[in-house]
């Protein structure tokens, strides 16, 4: 290595996968939820003794409602908490105009905290907070944990959901659409569907992928269980 490389640009060893941008956890909830429940429904129907042409209208209005619900949900949850974390902003930002020792004191605190000698505390508080724009951002961030430039999209996480739903939804449904008749094709193809996105999001959180997909598949299967189960004895006591 020549003298220009050790004193040129560090290198760059690795680089980290976005986790605060708002659209894995509705993503990978949606299409398990829209997999699982619908797949339930479609196996409670035919326990129920349905026909295919009740079970595929049963199964597309499961995923239309639970992809519109799922979509809601997600939308009114992350919008709630990006306007609590805006309101608290907010606040944040009269409080160092109003009373900026104080809050200059908070933040010398916080750093001691972390173990930096107290005169450096002090030292990198009083420039930090400086400029009254970097000033608020990094309150924010110690005494909130809310990064302010990065906060998740309630859009984002609603379309993440509704179309991760609807693509786990339309899994149990496509053998009727081909002319099944029995559960045991839907049974097949959720089946490799739980174990691929089991697979597949044991991979994204650096999981064993042996582990996401037997987790997925033990847990779909015993919802769907549960369900068939009621719509066997339904079906049966109402017949």
């Amino acid at each position: 290595m020549t003298a220009t490389a050790d004193l040129g640009t560090p290198e760059i060893h690795h680089q980290h996968r976005d986790v605060t941008g708002g659209w894995l956890r509705p993503a990978t909830f949606g299409v398990v939820d829209g997999l699982v429940s619908n797949f339930a429904l479609v196996a409670g129907v035919v326990g129920g003794g349905a026909g295919a042409h009740a079970v595929v209208l049963t199964g597309l209005a499961g995923l239309t409602a639970g992809a519109c619900s799922m979509a809601t949900g997600e939308f009114v949850s992350v919008s709630s908490q990006n306007e609590l974390a805006q309101a608290e902003i907010a606040r944040e930002r009269r409080e160092l105009a109003t009373n900026p020792q104080e809050e200059l004191r908070e933040l010398t605190l916080a750093y001691e905290a972390k173990g930096v000698r107290p005169e450096l505390a002090a030292e990198i508080a009083r420039e930090l907070t400086a400029d009254p724009e970097v000033a608020w951002r990094v309150h924010v961030r110690e005494e909130l944990g809310v990064d302010p430039d990065d906060l998740p999209s309630g859009w984002t996480a609603a379309a993440s959901s509704f179309a991760a739903f609807a693509l786990g939804a339309l899994v149990p449904l496509l053998p009727f659409f081909f002319g099944a008749s029995t559960l045991a094709a839907a049974l097949i193809a959720s089946s490799a569907a739980l174990i691929v996105t089991g697979g597949l999001t044991a991979r994204l959180t650096a999981r064993s992928e042996w582990f996401g997909a037997s987790r997925q598949l033990v847990l779909g299967g015993l919802s769907a269980a549960v369900t068939f189960g009621v719509g066997l004895l339904v079906g049966t006591g109402v017949s």
